[in-house]
């Protein structure tokens, strides 16, 4: 990956992108004097430092170039991570040759580990950035987003559906499981949207506790579709073929500990009492959360979680 920084903006933006097969390491960079949010990207020891905004407070290794060489710039806020996760994606878009093409990312990680979050402030920055230069030329003019953010939680597979199984009490307690969704489903959407362009996916209601039928449509003027889920980057059946889908395969890295110390937060904050959230944590998110970790090593970058 070969990245040149604009020294007009100092904010980091890619003004050059090559692909490459090396995952690129997001981290934390230990430092006395840095704040909790600041954090960097790194994939090999070698490091060339540039100076774009200098501060003491902390360091980010921002983005990484051929021949094991890092580039290094200064930062102190976790601003620099989405500015440089939408600065890596928008040149993709601006220079496709295809107009119709959409650029696909998956974003996989355990729960707790704050792809929501991520997905759509990543979403949002580059609607913003769009809408900026469309009113540049026409003020009259309001674009659509291009940027879009598709969930895994609407292809759960229904309480109905999982009343249906074999050992629905089993079912119901593993819940959130790979095979307590609808792989195939989601397959089918993503080939869909490849084929034309659009498509209808369903939504999570947390409230009722079922997906929501034809919530979310990803149109024809969508550039960039971000699907976060769990389970997008696995090796196995189904969902091998969904990863093969992506243009991009971002993964959020997290202490499993951390994660569940914040799923059990979640937990308890819809209602569930501190002991019952504990139990389904031990008896089911922590097993979920192991088995995604392995799927780390698919992912072209690697972002380590901070509180976003």
């Amino acid at each position: 990956m070969e990245a040149i920084f604009s020294s007009t903006t100092g904010r980091g933006y890619w003004n050059k992108v090559r692909a490459s097969a090396e995952p690129l390491l997001l981290r934390v960079v230990e430092n006395r004097d840095r704040i909790p949010s600041s954090l960097s990207i790194a994939r090999s020891s070698k490091f060339v430092q540039l100076s774009l905004h200098p501060r003491k407070s902390s360091l980010f290794k921002v983005l990484s170039a051929e021949k094991d060489q890092i580039h290094v710039v200064e930062g102190s806020c976790v601003d620099e991570l989405y500015d440089a996760l939408v600065a890596r994606l928008l040149p993709l878009v601006l220079l496709s040759s295809n107009p119709n093409h959409k650029l696909l990312v998956g974003l996989a990680g355990p729960p707790g580990a704050g792809k929501s979050t991520l997905a759509h402030e990543v979403a949002r920055r580059i609607n913003k950035i769009w809408l900026e230069k469309a009113s540049s030329f026409d003020s009259k003019v309001q674009p659509p987003d291009i940027a879009i953010v598709l969930p895994m939680d609407g292809f759960h597979l229904y309480r109905s559906e999982l009343d249906a199984m074999e050992n629905p009490e089993e079912a119901h307690a593993r819940r959130g499981a790979p095979w307590t969704f609808n792989s195939l489903r989601l397959l089918t959407c993503l080939k869909n949207l490849r084929i034309d362009g659009s498509v209808y996916v369903p939504s999570f209601d947390h409230g009722v506790g079922d997906p929501v039928e034809d919530d979310i449509f990803v149109n024809l003027q969508h550039k960039v579709v971000i699907v976060e889920g769990n389970y997008i980057l696995l090796e196995d059946g189904v969902w091998k073929e969904i990863s093969s889908l992506f243009d991009e395969k971002w993964f959020i890295d997290i202490d499993i500990d951390k994660a569940m110390q914040r799923v059990l937060k979640r937990h308890i904050s819809t209602g569930k009492p501190p002991d019952i959230a504990k139990q389904r944590i031990e008896n089911n998110d922590r097993l979920n959360a192991e088995l995604i970790m392995k799927s780390k090593k698919n992912a072209d970058i690697v972002i380590k979680s901070v509180d976003f």
